[in-house]
């Protein structure tokens, strides 16, 4: 019986002691994994979908609480005046979630531009979500009005031959983005405003 319980505590200590040192490694490598993300992933995205911005989306950047998740919202400035904003959400795609930045034009309460930031899709099926300019073109000048959608499903959107579940998840992910938006239009209002 008292092998079994030096052996309990043991395991319990062992387990306690790499509990521990896993959070601590998590917490040490959190900061630079998000650098590595912000200028490896986000922000090529931002330089094509805030083409000519007059200042760096990157660095001109607030956080939002959007419920219970923080949103990072990247602004871009246009002849010095903050009129676009930018942030991410995602949807179920056809090999898992594609992740999506939505540009935002504040003044116009449009969609400016849309870009893929990640996805496990099939490469030149629902992979091409992120590298076909001409879809990603079919989002720009859209309203809060209505959902965005592919065409099969009433939309505006032509979805990309053979990848109508990705097109389906851009879709959606956008749709998202406009609802956030709509919600929390005050408080970027707000923000934006202290930015001038």
């Amino acid at each position: 019986m008292k092998e079994m319980i030096k052996m309990v505590v043991v395991l319990t200590i062992l387990s306690c002691f790499s509990g521990g040192l896993l959070a601590k490694l998590r917490d040490v490598t959190k900061e630079p994994i998000a650098q590595q993300v912000l200028e490896l992933v986000t922000a090529p995205v931002l330089r094509t979908i805030f083409e000519g911005a007059s200042n760096d989306p990157t660095a001109d950047r607030f956080t939002v609480t959007d419920g219970e998740q923080e949103r990072d919202v990247f602004v871009a400035a246009y002849d010095g005046e903050p009129t676009t904003i930018a942030f991410e959400t995602s949807a179920k795609g056809y090999g898992g979630d594609v992740g999506l930045m939505v540009a935002i034009n504040v003044n116009e309460d449009k969609l400016m531009a849309v870009s893929v930031t990640t996805h496990t899709e099939t490469p030149g099926l629902g992979g091409e979500a992120k590298e076909d300019p001409d879809f990603a073109a079919q989002f720009a000048g859209l309203g809060l009005d209505k959902p965005v959608k592919v065409t099969k499903d009433g939309g505006e959107i032509n979805a990309l031959s053979g990848a109508t579940i990705t097109s389906r998840a851009v879709c959606a992910a956008a749709t998202e983005a406009l609802d956030v938006y709509k919600n929390l239009k005050p408080q970027l209002s707000e923000e934006l405003e202290g930015m001038k």
